[in-house]
């Protein structure tokens, strides 16, 4: 059943700021409630109850800790809790890296109702060691579980271990091997906290694992991987070297090349950086944002290709403490994703639609061009988000332009007789183009959910383009990088659809970014940006 806020016809407004970690990920489709006949959610994680503290094996002594505990190293100790929601309570990993005010004391509420015990204040320099150590754990994970297998000597050892020892050591093994932390001190703090997390043969095992590693590393002589024998086999090997899913090593290797896929696996390992939008709904401009900037000592760049875009590396913890989220100067978005808003090309009284609107930064960038001249419809299935949605887009002033559908946009489709100059799809999809950002995606996706993904996508957009008007335009967009979403599905569109036809994006983008059909693509190693698809298809008259 559709849905509308209480304004006028013209008032269909949504727009969201949620947290920033929302405006990182993308439109990325969670499956566990996925069918062919279903509804979708545009980002939704699987909820699992996470234990309020962690299980121990039977007949382990009961732990007999104070509630504060000033011995073991916070940020270790937060980054373990972290790991341990992320893989078995099914939370995504961007969605904990906000760094604002106030993130310190929740994550130590987590540490005390998970391991029972407090350890000393969280201070800045610890959440940023936070984000890197479980941001780098995550990405790792595959190459880290190979060589703690290795010196465990014994593979029921490591199958059987627990989740919280399994992370532990994780930990430790990153710092080592790819942080290059003082080695006594990894060994001595991770060992503290699976004693007191755990029991004290659990921060022996720790410690005679890590030690074993420091010697390894020392002489040069970690575990090898072997890339070797036939595809599936080597593809394997990489998978290990690269930490990656094996069926994604084979399916990049089979669309790009070797040499290709391991740019792209390498990409996806190194810490990403950030695009900043200043808010053009407020009046403010990239000159502004630089300014505060400056005066917060952020590094930044401008943007290559966006004008009121700037790039930063670091420094993201300063701007979400200065406020400049909350106040609504500027968002987080992806160049890739402003890009696809150039292509849509919103024009001052024109009225647009966005069918899949959550998270909702194209929404608000594309509300920002149309200056308080015109309508944008901002449809979801998902009503709680686009609540946020709506409330963003007062924050950024452009709610005189906005107005929220909640609706299904297959039942929606077909029931509203209404025809729009201009439809956005922004397309549910795998976030293979995102995941140098979604570090755990990479884990949570399955090669079958790919199929489940085109059928989907193949519905909407049909759905989709009964609501452009004759002579109107529907975009097509993704955040992956995978021809079966992108290309394919255009191709299959077009073959149902003959009264569309592709309409070139060189005029709204960069050369660089425009493909021999046409079509937008973002390579996340040639353009270092996400990686996003898009394609512009006209309705004949």
């Amino acid at each position: 059943m559709m849905q509308t806020s209480n304004s006028p016809a013209s008032s269909f407004r949504h727009t969201i700021m949620p947290s920033l970690p929302q405006l990182l990920s993308g439109r990325i489709l969670h499956f566990a409630k996925l069918s062919a006949t279903s509804s979708y959610e545009s980002h939704s994680t699987k909820q699992v109850k996470f234990p309020k503290k962690i299980s121990r094996k039977t007949g382990s002594p009961p732990r007999n800790t104070q509630n504060l505990n000033l011995e073991v190293s916070p940020h270790r100790a937060v980054s373990a809790v972290r790991l341990m929601r992320i893989e078995l309570g099914g939370a995504f990993a961007d969605l904990l890296n906000e760094q604002g005010k106030g993130s310190g004391e929740n994550e130590m509420g987590y540490v005390e109702r998970t391991l029972g015990f407090r350890t000393r204040h969280l201070e800045d320099r610890d959440l940023r060691l936070v984000t890197e150590v479980v941001g780098g754990t995550i990405r790792w994970r595959r190459y880290l579980d190979h060589l703690i297998l290795s010196l465990c000597h014994d593979e029921s050892t490591f199958r059987s271990m627990e989740p919280l020892l399994l992370q532990i050591l994780r930990i430790g093994f990153y710092e080592i091997t790819k942080l290059d932390m003082p080695s006594y001190a990894v060994v001595d703090e991770n060992v503290k906290l699976a004693k007191v997390a755990l029991r004290s043969g659990a921060g022996n095992l720790v410690n005679g694992i890590l030690r074993k590693l420091i010697v390894l590393k020392e002489s040069d002589s970690l575990p090898a991987v072997k890339v070797d024998g036939d595809d599936r086999q080597q593809a394997r090997g990489l998978a290990t070297l690269y930490s990656h899913p094996v069926w994604m090593v084979r399916r990049w290797t089979k669309y790009f090349g070797w040499d290709e896929a391991i740019k792209l696996m390498t990409w996806n390992n190194s810490s990403p950086s950030f695009s900043l939008r200043a808010n053009t709904g407020k009046g403010l401009t990239g000159a502004d944002l630089v300014s505060r900037l400056k005066m917060l000592k952020v590094p930044h760049e401008p943007s290559l290709y966006l004008d009121d875009f700037v790039r930063i590396k670091t420094g993201m913890q300063n701007v979400i403490q200065a406020g400049l989220l909350k106040e609504g100067f500027c968002a987080v978005q992806d160049e890739s994703a402003g890009l696809v808003v150039s292509i849509v090309d919103p024009q001052p009284g024109e009225s647009i639609i966005d069918c899949c609107a959550a998270p909702g930064g194209k929404t608000l960038f594309m509300a920002s061009r149309l200056n308080g001249q015109g309508t944008l419809f901002a449809v979801d299935i998902n009503e709680g988000r686009l609540r946020i949605l709506k409330e963003t887009a007062k924050l950024h002033q452009v709610i005189d332009v906005i107005s929220t559908i909640h609706a299904d946009l297959r039942t929606f489709s077909t029931d509203k007789v209404v025809e729009w100059d201009k439809v956005l799809l922004d397309a549910p999809c795998s976030g293979l183009g995102v995941l140098s950002k979604r570090a755990d995606l990479r884990w949570n996706r399955k090669q079958e959910d790919m199929e489940q993904l085109k059928h989907l996508q193949d519905e909407l957009l049909d759905s989709a383009s009964r609501l452009v008007k004759p002579g109107g335009v529907i975009i097509y967009s993704t955040c992956s990088i995978d021809p079966e979403e992108n290309e394919e599905r255009i191709e299959a569109f077009l073959l149902r659809h003959p009264e569309f036809e592709i309409d070139p994006v060189n005029r709204y983008v960069p050369e660089d970014f425009v493909t021999t059909r046409g079509f937008y693509m973002s390579n996340p190693v040639k353009h270092e940006l996400d990686g996003a698809f898009a394609a512009r298809l006209a309705r004949s008259q």
